[in-house]
């Protein structure tokens, strides 16, 4: 969407005029635009009092730049900026400067050479969304750098505080040395792993969620690495990772509403994007022609950001289907986005990834699927759906119904990725939880036949498996949301069941049995709690980690599932760039381990959850 920019003499006027007079154009604007998803607790929309610990410039840059650019489009700039002071109950000032990091948190200049990133992935690191390729979010021994007998001893070393977020989800990486990380403002971030100063900060064009990435390229001047992210604007970057300088950044899709959550994979010279959309979101107001937007996923040069190929995940364009019951002109298909990062396959030069449901009828037969696409073409191998006729936009659980497609469908697709793994008896397998409850191991090379299915849940819109599982090679290791929704007595809000989702569960690799499952831990008297694991989970030899919305991480023994590690993540904390932060739900990313360090974000005010605003950097005594 593009951003409304108010003349200097408008920007003045705006500024005087009373915080009372803004609030009263605000609340109306909010009852008309905002209320039914943050006053009734939709999926992953902050409640009020949640919103109220931001500053009005945060809000203000969600709607315009962030998560809410959705559902804000319908609004010109003076309405998001009275949005923004209403529902903070704080007035905007002329320029935030709480983004610009005090000098004191800047590393020192000896610190910051070619010569101490000249061969970053030699190291220890744990480079993007899964630490390899194949996205199994597994680090062994030698490189985690800590046993799961020394991991009862491990202790927050530093924290680094996103100033002005209300979540922080975005998935670390560690790669020379560095944590790279984005955040909910849209500022990426490297940092010393060792002590959590700043080598370099970039402000992106949109909230950054997925992990950044790190790949060795080819330039004129000769090699570099590249630092690879896309963000929700639907924006995709390379930086050098050495310095934070921008070398290209394009466009991944022309939809104003395509955002990029899934973290970018990177393998020989070229970046592969994953495009998802919030028009699932905004397709839900009844005079919105809902919907247009195609899932796809594109393959591009990595030194130069040229597109190499591009495949949509419905082949044909969206065209007119019939009017609702307003008579808003309705589109179709549409959907199918590509929520998580795609797995490679170099040995038979594939990549696959997993798809989300569609937005409006008719139903396609690519969505809640698992895809094979040819590596250097990009034409589409096999399709494996798992649920067939899921047509589904928020409208379906809203009291406004008028713009959903189909109300027996029920929004199961997959955000987790595909993890690509070799199996005991020789064979390999692509295994994927899905929001349906269920983990599905199928046969990469035999088009997607089923190996075996396994259920850990009931499912739903924030069941099932959301953000991701783990495998040591010898286990799976899923863990369960199953987020269900009360109803706050005298209001209109809802909020998470404090006694409802959460489990972790392990599965024979190869043959599906189960081998244990953890039940969940009671929220007890805790606010804003939920004992759902909806984050996504890591693993080295003998434990797993797994975060819940409780704001607790917990270390599972492999053998038998016994919590060996609890760490309750909800702070306050002092941060090393001397920003307030809180931790909060762990919702989305999962930990990050290398070198004997572990790095996780902690925050989540939606669904329910708390918010939070902190990366915490773990090491065995602190030390």
């Amino acid at each position: 969407m593009t951003r409304h920019l108010l003349a200097s003499a408008s920007l003045a006027f705006l500024l005087l005029a009373s915080t009372a007079a803004f609030a009263q154009d605000g609340a109306a604007l909010y009852r008309r635009d905002c209320a039914s998803c943050h006053d009734m607790g939709v999926d992953r929309a902050p409640a009020r009092d949640a919103l109220q610990t931001m500053t009005a410039e945060r809000v203000l840059a969600a709607m315009e730049s962030g998560p809410m650019i959705s559902m804000a489009s319908r609004d010109n700039g003076a309405e998001r900026r009275a949005i923004a002071q209403y529902v903070s109950g704080k007035a905007l000032s002329a320029r935030d400067l709480s983004t610009t990091p005090p000098q004191t948190a800047m590393c020192v200049t000896p610190q910051v050479t070619p010569g101490n990133f000249a061969n970053p992935l030699a190291g220890k690191n744990w480079n993007g969304w899964g630490n390899n390729t194949s996205n199994t979010r597994f680090q062994d021994a030698n490189t985690a750098g800590f046993t799961a007998a020394q991991a009862p001893r491990l202790k927050v070393k530093w924290a680094f505080g996103f100033p002005g977020d209300l979540d922080a989800n975005a998935q670390p990486t560690v790669v020379g040395g560095r944590v790279f990380v984005g955040s909910q403002g849209g500022t990426v971030y490297s940092l010393s792993a060792d002590s959590g100063c700043i080598y370099w900060f970039f402000r992106a064009k949109g909230g950054v969620r997925g992990a950044v990435t790190i790949g060795r390229i080819a330039t004129a001047a000769g090699p570099i690495y590249g630092a690879f992210f896309g963000d929700l604007s639907g924006n995709v970057y390379a930086l050098n990772a050495a310095t934070g300088a921008q070398l290209w950044t394009i466009r991944a899709d022309e939809n104003r509403l395509a955002r990029v959550v899934g973290s970018v994979a990177f393998h020989d010279g070229r970046l592969f994007v994953p495009v998802s959309s919030g028009e699932e979101t905004v397709g839900a107001t009844p005079t919105y022609e809902c919907c247009t937007f195609r899932g796809s996923v594109g393959a591009y040069d990595a030194a130069t950001g040229k597109q190499i190929w591009k495949t949509y995940t419905i082949s044909e364009e969206p065209k007119p289907t019939k009017k609702n019951a307003i008579g808003t002109q309705l589109w179709g298909p549409s959907g199918v986005g590509v929520w998580s990062s795609p797995a490679v396959d170099p040995v038979k030069n594939i990549l696959y990834a997993t798809t989300g449901d569609n937005y409006s009828a008719p139903a396609s037969d690519m969505s809640d699927a698992f895809i094979a696409l040819d590596r250097d073409s990009g034409k589409i191998l096999w399709v494996r759906q798992m649920t067939a006729g899921d047509a589904w936009n928020t409208a379906c659980r809203l009291e406004d119904k008028t713009n959903c497609p189909d109300m027996t469908a029920p929004d199961h697709d997959f955000a987790s990725p595909p993890m690509l793994v070799p199996l005991a008896n020789g064979r390999r397998a692509l295994v994927a939880g899905q929001k349906s409850g269920v983990v599905h191991a199928v046969d990469p090379d035999d088009n997607g036949r089923i190996l075996w299915q396994q259920r850990v849940g009931i499912g739903g819109t924030l069941g099932g498996v959301q953000w991701g599982s783990s495998t040591d090679g010898i286990n799976v290791y899923a863990a369960l949301s199953d987020i269900v929704r009360v109803f706050i007595p005298n209001s209109q809000g809802a909020t998470a069941d404090p006694k409802a989702g959460g489990g972790l569960f392990a599965f024979n690799l190869t043959t599906g049995e189960r081998v244990w499952y953890a039940a969940p831990a009671a929220c007890g008297t805790r606010p804003r709690c939920s004992p759902a694991q909806s984050a996504a989970v890591s693993s080295i030899p003998g434990i797993v980690f797994s975060g819940s919305v409780d704001g607790h991480l917990r270390g599972y023994a492999t053998a038998d599932g016994k919590v060996i590690f609890d760490f309750d993540a909800t702070g306050p904390y002092k941060t090393v760039n001397e920003v307030p932060a809180r931790g909060g739900s762990f919702d989305g990313p999962g930990p990050a381990i290398a070198d004997g360090m572990m790095f996780v974000s902690s925050g989540y005010a939606r669904a329910g959850g708390i918010p939070g605003n902190v990366l915490l950097a773990f090491s065995v005594d602190g030390r």
